[in-house]
């Protein structure tokens, strides 16, 4: 009895020692990191139609660079950690051409207005597409609903536009054996609401080196050209203008060096590549307007980071990956991963909200109650691929605490994969997202600068520089007041699933299998304090061990009351 008094009174203190020290953090970044400039950067960036190597890609890569030098950052010679701020761009050849779009227009022949054009709908053009032979081709167009890809072999579309309601890159293959000049297709997912936002092409891609186009419309564009079909013959003009070239692929990294461990580090990453502004404009702008702040706090001495972090700007997933499976040596050494995507979202006019993305707990397996999958969808998750680790309530509940400052929406999905947190999982690293979904105009070009918000990203770059700034200079008081609470998340978790549990076994679920999920859960959240004990800079006593211990004593005993309940 007397060591479990003692021991609250420990994580009570200590709690209140380390809440001080995030809070003192939460002050800098409340205060100095000003959206304005982060919502300039988006706006620069999302003007461009970003592919790697391509003049609008290589220009946001530089405007950083523009921005980090201003910042103090000094281009590094040899070493990164020859000056405290550092900077890199990295060039590498591509194997395979660059691309950007120029212009396109469709017109039906013999109506004034053009059926749809590139001045409205960018996306229209796919990536890889080549051009027309200039001033453009006229030629009749073919709808096809729902013919088999058999049926369409045996058409004569020879010198033809095919027409029809579905990718045109699935139909790229059969056009060009039957002859076609060219795909028209239209191809929208549900959650975008196309019947809503009827002006909305998602972006996508071709065959590079094609001797065939191809062009996505939208709803409205989809719907006039099918009546006009309906009607009888139809001819339309379609002129189309891009740009391919050899190119080589960028990425800058910069690094605030660590004073105590600098080879240890926490890394933020923001992909360059895709056309919106949400996706991924705001998550450039956010983490470059962090980078900048960071600078400032650290030239006027008011955060003395004791571990580096490092700010990286690139290609989505290769990047990030290259970054890490390049220096193994490096690589060693990262001991967080953090993924800046669609942080922007004005969600009044996106829809969705501001999520942060777990590392593969069990929610990711049996997701219940509150626990919801976004309309990306489910991972492929099993036990084997469960990733136990303080981050996921570490990060969550630092964003929560700006939630209830900011009046600020905070939620969470179980791990889906698909942007840059997942090559830190693969590489045995803690990684999270910072994102918003679903957004009624992702991958679209109704994905605008007037659909970012300021603010949004201000509480995202508030609550990423708080955390990390926490993370890289913990002490054994920081450590010590995580465990306390990842204890209280757990025995919170392990409540609700109890309850959850308990409504399943009645509804005809196994006990057996009810008890397993109770189980894996407890497991998850035991092991995840284990991982506490890298967290303190300088380990200097047994205190963190000790805690850990304790917290786990706890969590055990109330799991085996649930367990022995469950009947």
């Amino acid at each position: 009895m007397k060591t479990k008094i003692l021991f609250a009174l420990l994580f009570a203190g200590l709690g209140c020692y380390a809440q001080n020290s995030t809070d003192e953090y939460f002050t800098l970044t409340r205060a100095g990191f000003l959206e304005k400039n982060a919502y300039e950067t988006t706006a620069l960036v999302e003007k461009y139609f970003r592919v790697p190597g391509n003049t609008g890609f290589n220009a946001s890569i530089h405007y950083v660079e523009s921005i980090l030098k201003k910042a103090g950052f000094v281009e590094q010679k040899q070493d990164e950690f020859e000056a405290p701020l550092t900077y890199r761009i990295e060039k590498r050849a591509m194997k395979n051409n660059t691309w950007e779009p120029v212009d396109a227009n469709i017109d039906i022949v013999g109506e004034t207005k053009p059926l749809i054009s590139y001045k409205t709908n960018r996306n229209m053009i796919p990536i890889n597409c080549g051009s027309t032979a200039a001033g453009g081709v006229t030629a009749n167009v073919v709808y096809i609903a729902n013919a088999l890809p058999t049926e369409i072999e045996k058409m004569d579309l020879k010198g033809k536009i095919l027409f029809s309601e579905n990718s045109p890159s699935r139909l790229l293959q059969i056009a060009t054996k039957a002859g076609a000049i060219g795909v028209l297709g239209y191809s929208m997912p549900k959650y975008t609401q196309p019947e809503v936002h009827q002006t909305s092409i998602q972006f996508g891609s071709m065959k590079a080196n094609s001797e065939v186009w191809t062009l996505l419309l939208s709803y409205a564009a989809k719907e006039k050209l099918k009546v006009a079909c309906l009607k009888g013959e139809t001819k339309l003009k379609v002129n189309i203008q891009t740009k391919i070239y050899p190119s080589e692929e960028l990425t800058i990294v910069a690094n605030v060096r660590g004073s105590s461990n600098p080879n240890e580090r926490f890394v933020f990453s923001a992909h360059v590549q895709e056309p919106g502004a949400n996706d991924n404009a705001s998550g450039v702008g956010t983490l470059a307007e962090m980078a900048r702040l960071t600078a400032a706090l650290y030239q006027a001495k008011k955060i003395s980071p004791k571990r580096t972090l490092t700010f990286l700007w690139g290609d989505e997933i290769v990047s990030t990956r290259r970054y890490i499976t390049e220096d193994t040596t490096r690589a060693k050494g990262i001991m967080w991963g953090m993924s800046l995507d669609m942080v922007g979202e004005d969600t009044k006019k996106t829809g969705g909200s501001f999520l942060i993305e777990k590392m593969p707990d069990p929610s990711a397996i049996w997701t219940r109650g509150t626990d919801k999958h976004t309309e990306w969808g489910a991972g492929d998750v099993t036990e084997k691929d469960l990733f136990p680790h303080y981050f996921n309530d570490f990060i969550f509940d630092i964003c929560k605490a700006q939630g209830k400052f900011a009046n600020w929406t905070v939620n969470y999905n179980p791990f889906e994969g698909g942007s840059d947190h997942t090559p830190f999982l693969q590489n045995k690293i803690p990684g999270l997202l910072m994102w918003h979904f679903t957004d009624v105009f992702y991958h679209t070009d109704n994905d605008r600068i007037d659909k970012v918000s300021p603010t949004e990203m201000k509480n995202v770059g508030i609550s990423g520089l708080t955390a990390a700034y926490t993370l890289i200079s913990a002490d054994e008081n920081t450590a010590i007041a995580t465990v306390s609470q990842v204890k209280t998340d757990a025995l919170t978790r392990l409540k609700t699933e109890f309850e959850l549990s308990k409504q399943e076994i009645a509804k005809g679920k196994t006990t057996t299998d009810e008890k397993h999920i109770i189980e894996v859960w407890a497991k998850w959240y035991t092991d995840a304090l284990v991982t506490v004990n890298k967290m303190p800079v300088k380990s200097e006593t047994t205190r963190v061990g000790s805690a850990i211990k304790f917290a786990t004593n706890e969590i055990e005993k109330q799991t085996k009351v649930y367990l022995e309940k469950l009947k």
